[in-house]
């Protein structure tokens, strides 16, 4: 179990297993990323976070048909990307973006979601540039800016991570998203205890959602207070979907440790010898 500030890399796989456990529905539902967002369905009206899986396989559905027919339309290619990408089939989200993005070069909603979904398919560098490219330096979006910053956590650049996290502050003071998305920057550190309290301090802005609160339960959960991350996942899963995820982190934590303690081995017998 993490306590305390580890080496980087333990903390991004740790966050790599874990952030399935939020914003999805069951463990074994669908593909997440912490930088995908927003409504679906115009007619009902659900955002992605609160479909179950069969819901977002079944709205998958809907709009991949509506896309097909007009795969130029805007607004459908995101909502059917986004879907894609909640569906964990994140290459073929990537292609839909990539197509928009040729069809609308200077489109900045294009372009800062083609950025999402590189980084969603691991590409981070492309993703970089696009979110760049859409970015407006004398007319700043906020939202720009927290996503270049979760890119940048990824590549393993903290520092400017965080500063451009507190540049998106500055823009948006208080918002929960961003509080959330520097919570998450501490946590590739290992450093829980601070990720913690930006995590709670997420929480409990007007506004917060459902990501949010299930990265707090995450955060509580990897230092080992299961009941409490339980709780907070309840409040936002059912019962069911917030026990398997609990047991979940319990098993990724296990394998964790089980890691660790061959690497101590493996440092003992090679200092015998």
């Amino acid at each position: 179990m993490l306590t305390s500030r580890t080496m980087n890399a333990t903390g991004k796989r740790l966050l790599l297993a874990a952030t399935a456990l939020t914003l999805a529905a069951s463990i074994s539902g669908c593909g997440t990323s912490k930088l995908t967002t927003g409504s679906i369905s115009r007619q009902s009206g659900m955002a992605v976070d609160q479909m179950s899986s069969s819901e977002l396989r079944s709205a998958g559905t809907s709009i991949g048909k509506a896309y097909a027919k007009d795969p130029s339309d805007k607004s459908t290619a995101m909502r059917y990307s986004s879907l894609l990408q909640m569906n964990g089939k994140t290459e073929q989200s990537l292609a839909v973006m990539r197509k928009l993005a040729i069809a609308y070069p200077t489109d900045r909603e294009v372009l800062a979601a083609y950025g999402k979904s590189l980084a969603g398919a691991g590409e981070l560098q492309p993703a970089l540039d696009a979110v760049r490219r859409a970015q407006t330096p004398e007319y700043p979006d906020w939202k720009l800016l927290s996503a270049e910053a979760a890119i940048l956590d990824q590549l393993g650049q903290s520092g400017e991570a965080r500063n451009l996290y507190r540049r998106s502050l500055d823009l948006k003071p208080n918002e929960p998203s961003v509080l959330s998305n520097l919570g998450m920057s501490y946590v590739l550190e290992g450093d829980l205890k601070t990720a913690e309290t930006y995590m709670r301090s997420a929480s409990e802005k007007p506004g917060a959602d459902s990501r949010v609160r299930q990265n707090l339960a995450l955060v509580v959960g990897l230092q080992g207070r299961f009941e409490e991350a339980e709780k907070i996942a309840s409040s936002e899963l059912s019962r069911e979907q917030a026990q398997a995820n609990v047991a979940y982190l319990r098993s990724m934590l296990a394998q964790q440790n089980a890691w660790n303690q061959l690497k101590d081995g493996d440092k003992k017998q090679s200092g015998t010898n």
